[in-house]
């Protein structure tokens, strides 16, 4: 049977989006050790995003697209990736690219927890399993000596929550918004937080490696999620989701190469069993969607 190219181009982008994620969290170590506020780079992150954004989807260009039937959502959920980039940079001050993407990849195990009292979607005993397995891989990296030692892991934690909550709220969303007007709001509420803190967050760039620095986290962010909407239109998720993953290596290989940092046992053996869960929580899903068609 011949393959289907929009799925293998699917495929491609799904596995060049963690690239650039992985690009997005080294950029801003980089800043991080360079001096440069957290916020501020959290600020041009999403600076750049709206600009970008704007450019393509705005109320000339797309009548309507600023309509939202829930604007309250839209605003929480916007604040929500907001708290989950500024969390994210704040960690990455100390903490190897490794071990905080590594917590990040939780999120999906909290989302498959509290999907149910929040969204009615209730787990099967086998994802909570997963679930109760995917939370000890996070308890093997982030130990309580670790966190006495490293307490940045803590940041590390609150954006995992935030980022667990902005999927949620992005599910809710699905059902009342188009995904261009979800788009539109999503680096708003960032851009409208940072910018009156931006008097007492900037410092001038010392050179225009800095200034491009700043630049390419807007960019590496904008591209990474704009490679997942279109990987996503041309294969289903279930075939890409597990491809996300593949962040962690990236995170390994930059990491080392960028920075010299070699992750610990403790890292990679949560991190395997944070992948593992996953894997099973949308091999679950597969399973149900198959019996759901069935019936």
């Amino acid at each position: 049977m011949a393959r289907d190219p929009r799925r293998l181009a699917g495929i491609a982008l799904m596995c060049a989006a963690p690239v650039f994620f992985a690009g997005l969290d080294t950029t801003g170590k980089v800043l991080a050790g360079a001096g440069v506020d957290p916020l501020l780079t959290t600020f041009m992150r999403y600076a750049v995003n709206v600009a970008l954004v704007t450019a393509f989807l705005n109320p000339v260009t797309r009548p309507g697209v600023a309509h939202s039937r829930r604007l309250p959502l839209q605003i929480l959920r916007s604040l929500l990736l907001f708290g989950s980039t500024a969390c994210n940079f704040l960690a990455l001050r100390s903490l190897q690219l490794a071990e905080t993407v590594s917590i990040q990849f939780a999120a999906p195990l909290t989302v498959a927890l509290l999907a149910g009292p929040l969204l009615g979607e209730w787990s099967s005993r086998t994802r909570l399993a997963a679930v109760a397995a995917g939370f000890l891989g996070v308890l093997i990296i982030v130990r309580p000596d670790a966190v006495v030692a490293k307490p940045a892991m803590l940041f590390s934690l609150g954006n995992m929550l935030c980022y667990a909550f902005y999927v949620l709220v992005t599910r809710k969303l699905a059902a009342y918004d188009s995904t261009a007007t979800t788009v539109f709001y999503t680096g708003l509420g960032g851009l409208v937080v940072m910018s009156p803190l931006l008097p007492w967050v900037w410092t001038t760039p010392a050179s225009c490696t800095v200034w491009a620095l700043l630049l390419a986290v807007g960019l590496f962010g904008t591209v990474g999620h704009w490679l997942l909407v279109l990987a996503h239109a041309r294969a289903p998720a279930n075939l890409l989701a597990p491809l996300i993953y593949t962040q962690i290596l990236w995170s390994v290989l930059l990491g080392y190469l960028v920075f010299g940092d070699v992750p610990s046992v403790w890292t990679l053996l949560g991190a395997g069993v944070i992948v593992a869960s996953g894997l099973v929580l949308l091999s679950e899903d597969a399973l149900a969607r198959r019996r759901t068609r069935r019936d």
